[in-house]
């Protein structure tokens, strides 16, 4: 497992490309994929946070948060952007951060990424968690319909 910061000292260029398309609408969009107690996948839209070289997110109780608790392997992916097929993708382990500072340097960011939206902050029951990454992939195309596309594998 590697953090995000690890994962962008040896692959800048892909961090900063899964950076780009994570925040294409400007603010961290992606689908998040969990583990169900049957095993089966459960995924969901959530938004993630790159904040100080790290991959955080706020997940609410739900079984979402759930499944991280119980089995901490996550996928997640970018939303698709409109004019190609360009697409981000990590898998990982999720990991609980209990850091009060961090905490609300990551709530000011998330509401000044939703600056003049009428958006609460996050609830003092929402869990921050660090998203560790195992593998990323970083696609790149020519548009829609691109029977080339440039794949880029990282692996812990």
């Amino acid at each position: 497992m590697a953090t995000w910061r690890e994962f962008s000292d040896q692959r800048p260029e892909m961090a900063e490309g899964g950076r780009q398309l994570l925040y294409q609408f400007g603010v961290g969009l992606g689908f998040l994929a969990t583990i169900r107690v049957d095993t089966g996948p459960r995924v969901h839209p959530m938004c993630p946070i790159l904040h100080d070289y790290r991959l955080l997110a706020f997940i609410l109780p739900s079984p979402k948060l759930n499944d991280l608790r119980r089995d901490g392997r996550y996928a997640l992916h970018c939303f698709p952007p409109a004019e190609n097929e360009d697409a981000f993708y990590v898998t990982g382990q999720a990991h609980g951060v209990d850091d009060a500072p961090l905490r609300a340097a990551v709530t000011r960011q998330f509401l000044d990424e939703r600056a003049g939206q009428e958006i609460p902050p996050p609830e003092a029951d929402h869990a921050l968690v660090e998203l560790h990454l195992d593998t990323a992939l970083l696609t790149r195309t020519n548009g829609h319909g691109d029977f080339d596309p440039k794949h880029t594998v990282w692996k812990a």
